[in-house]
């Protein structure tokens, strides 16, 4: 379970065990935003390294493997981190805060939350959060 700590206008996560599920508020999940793009943009710059060696390589090249391990281990880290942070991931760089209600939904390189979508629904029928507040009035907003 995470929680969030405020001091001095400061916001640390408390980071819980990972797959345990959390529940967010629209303001929790802002609060950890910078957080999570923080980590996420570190992995992104790290697989694009990884990615770009393997782009250069032919595909009979013996270091191919141990670079697709690493491309590999670098993902599942993300994944993990996001996790125990009680995220959701359905795809790389993108991130699900569960309301109880659906998703808060957010991918990199995205500044901000902004889009909504239900449980239901995948990633490309994300809706503009600014209407779904306006049209629902949800409790996590």
């Amino acid at each position: 379970m995470i929680e969030l700590i405020e001091a001095e206008s400061k916001v640390a996560a408390q980071i819980g065990i990972p797959g345990d599920p959390k529940v967010f508020t629209l303001s929790e999940a802002q609060a950890l935003l910078p957080l999570v793009r923080g980590i996420t943009e570190t992995a992104y710059q790290s697989l694009a390294l990884v990615s770009a060696q393997l782009d250069e390589m032919l595909v009979c090249d013996p270091r191919r493997g141990e670079l697709s391990r690493k491309y590999e281990t670098l993902v599942r880290r993300w994944i993990a981190k996001m996790e125990r942070l009680g995220l959701t991931s359905n795809g790389l760089w993108r991130i699900d805060f569960d309301t109880g209600e659906g998703y808060l939904s957010w991918r990199f390189p995205e500044l901000r939350i902004a889009y909504f979508r239900d449980y239901q629904g995948d990633f490309s029928r994300r809706q503009p959060l600014a209407e779904v507040i306006e049209q629902t009035a949800p409790d996590w907003a």
